[in-house]
């Protein structure tokens, strides 16, 4: 069950949750982001992933080489606070970057603010708690889907597959990120990693950090 739990939180992992949803949008509908062949929507994965994945992975393990943190799991509180605002500011670089770019559709924008807004307020309430920041990007990821099928009036999309093209409901992945979201926060718990409040006050935080962001940019 534990290796399980610990499969969960390495695939569902926060760093990963933006790129899951560019992924996912560039497959619901690839004309919302302005890139006109494979090569530049390789070259827009490729930089959403260095600087929301591959920029804050190096930061942690620099830091973990200089002994800022004893661990990579970062047990104690102390030892988020570098790595919550190395990896703050390369999202809020990567939503600066975005926000004015005409080829990125403002679903995906709003999506980059809402995590970096939910990453800054964990990095407030670290003082208080160790709350859940992989329960943070669940709940981000389910308010986030659905704010953006509500408010772009995303209801379905294709597939193409060797045998045809499969038509997907939007409510569909989006009952799927639920699902996810449940696993994940039922994954910390088996770990022990966090009690039940840090849980969800991370959903918590995920799902309000959504609403403003799509708030501002809506």
């Amino acid at each position: 069950m534990k290796t399980t739990a610990k499969l969960i939180s390495i695939i569902f992992h926060p760093l990963f949750i933006i790129g899951y949803v560019l992924i996912l949008l560039l497959v619901m509908n690839p004309y919302l982001f302005i890139v006109n062949d494979e090569k530049a929507r390789f070259l827009l994965i490729f930089n959403v992933f260095m600087l929301t994945v591959f920029f804050p992975l190096f930061s942690i393990f620099l830091m973990k080489m200089l002994d800022f943190i004893k661990s990579y799991e970062m047990e104690d509180k102390s030892e988020r606070i570098g790595p919550l605002i190395a990896t703050g500011v390369f999202y809020l670089w990567l939503f600066v970057n975005f926000k004015d770019n005409s080829s990125i559709p403002v679903s995906f924008s709003s999506f980059v603010l809402g995590s970096t807004i939910g990453l800054f307020l964990a990095l407030m309430l670290n003082s208080f708690t160790k709350i859940s920041l992989h329960t943070i990007g669940a709940g981000g990821l389910v308010s986030g889907l659905l704010l953006i099928k509500y408010f772009y009036s995303y209801e379905t999309f294709f597939i193409s597959l060797p045998f045809g093209t499969l038509q997907v409901s939007t409510t569909l992945v989006a009952i799927l990120a639920m699902i996810i979201s449940g696993l994940v926060g039922t994954s910390r718990l088996l770990l022990k990693a966090h009690d039940e409040y840090d849980v969800y006050a991370g959903y918590m935080v995920g799902i309000f950090s959504m609403l403003i962001a799509f708030k501002i940019m809506g």
